[in-house]
């Protein structure tokens, strides 16, 4: 079994819970959820735009760190505190996959930490 525990680099706001940011397995990636987390670790005040972005912003840092990148991104898993939130989630979504997006999944979910709106976890190919 060829499998790798995957870290990105200090101050990508990776989280300190128990849990491995990434999982290579082969020649794929399993990203865990990833939340608007700043580089310094804290929850991006900012509405559901902002933490799109950044959540996204996070993702790419993770992918690199594992030798890939949103560009070979097979699926993601989104998950919004609000559906009323969509639109302005799915617009931002759309510039960090503006051809050929990836398989995904929305919904809401009853709650994540105080303050956050999104998380995204993800699926992708390692060259």
């Amino acid at each position: 079994m060829n499998r790798q525990v995957i870290s990105p680099a200090a101050g990508t706001g990776s989280s300190a819970s128990p849990y491995s940011p990434a999982i290579r397995f082969d020649n794929l990636l399993f990203v865990s959820g990833q939340v608007a987390l700043t580089p310094a670790g804290a929850i991006s005040p900012g509405g559901i735009e902002e933490q799109t972005r950044l959540v996204l912003e996070n993702l790419r840092a993770i992918l690199a760190a594992g030798g890939s990148s949103l560009e070979r991104v097979l699926k993601t898993t989104c998950f919004l505190t609000d559906i009323d939130d969509f639109a302005a989630f799915n617009r931002i979504y759309k510039t960090f996959f503006p051809l050929e997006p990836p398989a995904r999944s929305t919904c809401q979910v009853a709650g994540l930490a105080p303050g956050l709106l999104v998380e995204i976890d993800a699926i992708a190919v390692v060259d």
